[in-house]
């Protein structure tokens, strides 16, 4: 029994130092990634600010240009790597379930290029689905260059996938939670482990690049009150309800997206790309990954309800469209920045002269729980890139309604939805 024991922990200890090395390359791609979206952004909002005085020059001169960038992006997944496209995160999971075969790094380079373009363009996609897709093949090529078996392969899958969440949002604990409730839905010393080394080295490299801090300013929360609590009850229900109805309209732009390209195969890139342009041009807070929505949000003072909506419903639209486009790009960023903009609407609606804060950090979550029905990494993500754990109560209450009433509509988790209607293509 003391060999046996002794080769246990040995190879724990092999597999803990594996997921750093994965977890080191995955903080590198995403750190790189991250910083090429912000030198695409500031390129993007400087062309809008030089155009003064030519407003209709400059409008379709950046809807041009950014309907050539998604185009190009969408070439290159069609030609290269079509695994490459949308958030990645469904094929990892189809990896994990034997249901796919793992990409080669090929992939990396058309995601990391093809994403940067889609985004930079000013598409409603997320910085975080190419980092996961990104760390999970570089983590498996790293376990295959080893000689791993493939039980341990698909554990360092797994695990750079979370690494490279975690560097996306300088978020290591959501990293870890996210391979465990989401990916390997399974609980075990030896995924524990592989997780939380490759997070934490992820988020090392990370930072050296980007330097560290919370990804959003929040002002100081008060504990919230009873009838606070009651409300954001409420609001996960309504977070449910609007997280199911925001997976069947990702699905139909994704269904509507298929029957074009089957006559013209970059139509919907070219379409896409060009009404992101045109309001990027318009309204740069408007467009892209939608962070800066996000941080006006959870500012306490993020503006009229009636403007609110406006947006929420201008993104809603823009998010599953730009799904759809087929280029590379992740949910999870568009998905927080609705939350934030449906949980303010919502405060500012039930309890106008309270913490408007308070209910955008637990729309966040909410609206995530509803949508991937993954409610602790929800809780974990939105907590780390806030800073702030005041909220964590009525985020448990809210992510609680979320995910009963999107399971009692009928539902599926969107990534189910996505790795179901990817194996009957």
């Amino acid at each position: 029994m003391r060999p046996r024991a002794a080769g246990r922990r040995s190879g724990l200890v092999a597999l803990g130092l594996m997921s750093l090395a994965c977890g080191a390359g995955a903080g590198l791609i995403g750190a790189l990634f991250r910083l090429s979206l912000e030198a695409g952004g500031r390129l993007r909002d400087g062309f809008s600010a030089g155009w003064t005085g030519w407003f209709w020059s400059g409008l379709l001169t950046l809807s041009a240009l950014a309907a050539v960038a998604c185009a190009l992006a969408a070439f290159l997944v069609r030609r290269f790597e079509p695994r490459a496209a949308g958030s990645g995160i469904p094929h990892v999971e189809a990896v994990l379930a034997g249901q796919a075969r793992p990409a080669s790094f090929a992939l990396a380079p058309v995601k990391f290029v093809g994403g940067a373009l889609a985004i930079s363009a000013g598409l409603a996609l997320g910085r975080e689905g190419p980092c996961v897709q990104m760390g999970a093949t570089l983590s498996h090529l790293i376990g295959g260059l080893l000689r791993r078996g493939e039980d341990e392969r698909a554990i360092l899958l797994a695990a750079g996938a979370g690494a490279g969440l975690a560097a996306a949002f300088d978020a290591p604990l959501a990293g870890a939670v996210f391979v465990l409730e989401e990916l390997l839905r399974r609980l075990d010393l030896r995924s524990v482990t592989a997780a939380l080394g490759a997070s934490t080295s992820a988020i090392l490299v990370a930072r050296l690049i980007i330097g560290p801090g919370p990804e959003f300013a929040v002002p100081a929360l008060l504990a919230p009150s009873f009838p606070a609590l009651v409300a954001c009850l409420g609001l996960g229900a309504v977070s449910g309800a609007l997280g199911a109805l925001y997976n069947g309209a990702t699905l139909g732009a994704l269904s509507l997206a298929d029957a074009m390209a089957r006559r013209f195969p970059l139509s919907p890139a070219v379409l896409v790309g060009a009404c992101a342009g045109a309001l990027a041009f318009v309204a740069p807070g408007f467009s892209g990954g939608g962070d800066e929505l996000t941080q006006a949000s959870l500012s306490g003072a993020p503006g009229p309800a009636s403007a609110l909506a406006l947006v929420f419903a201008l993104r809603f639209a823009l998010g599953a469209a730009s799904y759809a486009a087929g280029t590379p790009g992740g949910l999870f960023a568009p998905m927080l920045a609705l939350g934030a903009l449906s949980g303010a609407f919502f405060g500012a609606l039930v309890d106008p002269a309270g913490q408007n804060a308070l209910y955008a950090l637990v729309g966040m979550a909410a609206f995530f729980a509803g949508s991937v029905r993954a409610p602790l990494t929800g809780m974990i993500l939105v907590t780390e890139m806030t800073n702030s754990s005041t909220a964590l109560l009525p985020m448990v209450a809210a992510c609680f309604a979320a995910t009963g009433v999107a399971s009692l509509l009928g539902s599926p988790p969107i990534y189910d939805s996505l790795r179901a209607r990817s194996a009957g293509a």
